[in-house]
């Protein structure tokens, strides 16, 4: 019997190697791939390059990966045969916060081409949201080595401000699909009920113990519930 092919794409600032912690886990009983961000040029490109790397597969994404992972699942529906969405929003449906929400990453854009990557991060990782990452999270280092032109391109090419919101696309989805969000993230929670409502009723929306950054919080259990959500649908 073949082993499921799981596919993990990380969030903003991340590597592939920001997933080790998951993917150990998993890796026990399915075949990972952990992919990284591409260059950014246009999210709905980003989108498709992952989906060219990882080819048909259950499809996990953190944050704006997994926002890549819905707009995957939207364009190439063939591509995913399942999708896991951790701590992820399908976009700013007002126009008003979108175009402020850009203003803003185009800011943070021009302060990481100005600082660097290490004074950027210092600041971001900085937030409440990311409290609950352990010292020794892996991927701290690799995350270092991004260049400024990479990061800066994320913010502005792949944010939340940049992207078409996919809140009224969601229904279309008809692959199994999973929401998972932290017990104190409570912003990314709401979001999650919020989808519940537009997409079919077989969705799941899980909570684990932890904050937004689960990959990195909660490794040996998102994997575990990556395995077994692989094992029924992939």
């Amino acid at each position: 019997m073949s082993r499921p092919r799981v596919v993990l794409v990380p969030g903003f600032t991340q590597t592939a190697s920001s997933w080790s912690g998951v993917a150990d886990v998993v890796r026990a009983s399915c075949d990972v791939v952990a992919v990284d961000v591409p260059e950014p040029r246009s999210f709905a490109s980003a989108a498709r390059t992952i989906g060219s790397a990882g080819s048909r597969a259950i499809y996990v994404g953190y944050s704006m990966g997994g926002r890549l992972c819905l707009r995957l699942a939207l364009d190439r529906p063939a591509v995913v045969r399942g999708l896991m969405l951790v701590s992820t929003s399908p976009g700013i449906a007002d126009a008003a916060e979108r175009a402020a929400r850009a203003e803003a990453d185009a800011l943070l854009a021009d302060a990481v081409e100005h600082d660097g990557v290490e004074a950027f991060l210092e600041q971001w990782l900085a937030q409440p949201m990311f409290a609950g990452i352990p010292p020794d999270a892996p991927g701290l280092a690799d995350r270092r080595r991004l260049s400024p032109a990479f990061v800066a391109g994320c913010l502005r090419k792949l944010g939340a401000g940049a992207m078409a919101p996919m809140w009224n696309e969601l229904s279309r989805l008809d692959m199994p699909v999973m929401l998972v969000t932290g017990t104190r993230d409570e912003k990314y929670g709401a979001i999650a009920r919020r989808m519940l409502e537009r997409m079919h009723t077989g969705v799941v929306h899980t909570q684990l113990e932890g904050g937004h950054a689960l990959p990195l919080e909660q490794p040996a259990v998102l994997g575990g519930l990556v395995s077994a959500f692989a094992a029924q649908h992939g």
